[in-house]
């Protein structure tokens, strides 16, 4: 079923623990209004590393390579990073009328 499916390590995953880490976070809370910066969601926030940790390991606790995105904006560009088929832009538009109506 998922054979075209490709492996996806979360290379992320050293760095997301600890009180470093939960400091930055909060600073790019902060820093974003506690808001996604792509759909201006506040429910699900996640903290997302622009470049991403497997391939700019560097840039790991750099706040400027951090920003929140809710969880369907976190997704939809992970599925683009690991080489996955972006949605379909209609299902994107509909997703993203069912979390923010007044938007439209």
């Amino acid at each position: 079923m998922f054979s075209d499916r490709k492996e996806h390590t979360r290379h992320s995953r050293h760095v997301t623990r600890g009180p470093r880490w939960k400091a930055l976070r909060m600073q790019a809370l902060d820093r974003d209004g506690w808001q996604c910066v792509e759909c201006g969601s506040h429910h699900r926030l996640e903290c997302d590393h622009v470049e991403p940790v497997r391939t700019h390991p560097h840039l790991a606790y750099v706040l400027s390579n951090l920003q929140i995105l809710c969880a369907s904006c976190h997704t939809h560009k992970t599925r683009i990073e690991v080489g996955l088929a972006p949605l379909n832009p209609k299902r994107h538009e509909w997703r993203n009328f069912l979390k923010n109506p007044l938007k439209y």
